[in-house]
């Protein structure tokens, strides 16, 4: 694996491999990697000649400065990972790399997208995913970005902005990687106690209450009864239980058969906040 630190040698490893007509798989992270990260990797592999991945912490995503402070960080570890997971290039810039003095700021319009649950819960917070995912993608050029569904929301911007920008790059999602007690793998699962990474699994649990309660319960009324096996769990504040249209994250006012379905939940657990998804 070649680590790249500078745009000016990540354009000129992007610029050879593009001349060969090799086909290259990008992998966006900030690090804190576990098997979840892994298996974007290994799905880029599998369709892709050339996989790069970035560590980038990136600070214009964080609408909450603590939050950004806290954030693990685990570079040596990661890189042990990436090796090892047999990645190409690993892409990994300073702030100053990835956003020049003389860069212009952008204001993408996502529509209604940016302006619930997630977006709702932290302002700004995906004006600052468009903002990076523009540049890395306007420096890799790559045939496909590979994402998780676990940020269901963040998926659907991403789309969004690729359409918005004219990019050619397709995106791939893979699905949510869980540990065998349903919990979502999360690089802030490193912040939770043991005894906290016992309570997390509440939230697959209410997510599967909800998959099997959806036809016959008033939609509002199982967003409740999830919310109090949540705190019933020790969660708490709950930003969000929602059961929602895929498609625009509107809320479902009544469910039919056949209809396509995501829930989505929202919640800290101490001072960690947790977010995970099911897909009816």
């Amino acid at each position: 694996m070649i680590i790249l630190k500078k745009v000016a040698d990540l354009n000129k490893v992007v610029a050879s491999i593009h001349k060969t007509g090799k086909s290259t798989g990008f992998v966006p992270t900030m690090g804190a990697l576990h098997e979840g990260h892994l298996s974007l990797i290994e799905q880029s592999r599998k369709i892709a000649d050339v996989t790069i991945c970035s560590i980038f912490v990136n600070p214009t995503q964080f609408n909450d400065p603590e939050d950004l402070k806290k954030y693990p960080i685990t570079t040596d570890q990661d890189i042990t990972l990436l090796e090892s997971a047999k990645v190409d290039y690993l892409f990994l810039p300073t702030v100053e790399e990835i956003y020049p003095k003389d860069s212009p700021k952008k204001h993408y319009d996502l529509g209604q997208i940016e302006t619930v649950l997630e977006g709702a819960h932290r302002p700004g917070h995906f004006q600052g995913v468009a903002e990076v995912i523009d540049r890395l993608l306007t420096l890799i050029k790559p045939s496909y970005i590979i994402m998780g569904q676990k940020d269901f929301q963040q998926v659907k911007v991403v789309t969004k902005l690729i359409e918005l920008i004219g990019s050619q790059t397709k995106l791939v999602t893979s699905p949510t990687h869980r540990e065998q007690t349903g919990l979502a793998l999360s690089s802030r699962n490193a912040r939770l106690s043991q005894q906290e990474l016992q309570q997390a699994t509440a939230i697959s649990k209410a997510l599967l209450y909800g998959r099997q309660h959806i036809k016959d319960t008033d939609p509002r009324t199982l967003e409740q009864e999830m919310s109090s096996q949540l705190m019933a769990a020790g969660f708490g504040p709950i930003d969000y239980v929602a059961i929602c249209h895929p498609n625009n994250l509107s809320p479902i006012q009544q469910y039919q058969t056949g209809m396509d379905v995501v829930i989505l939940v929202a919640a800290f657990l101490g001072q960690v906040r947790l977010i995970d998804n099911m897909l009816i």
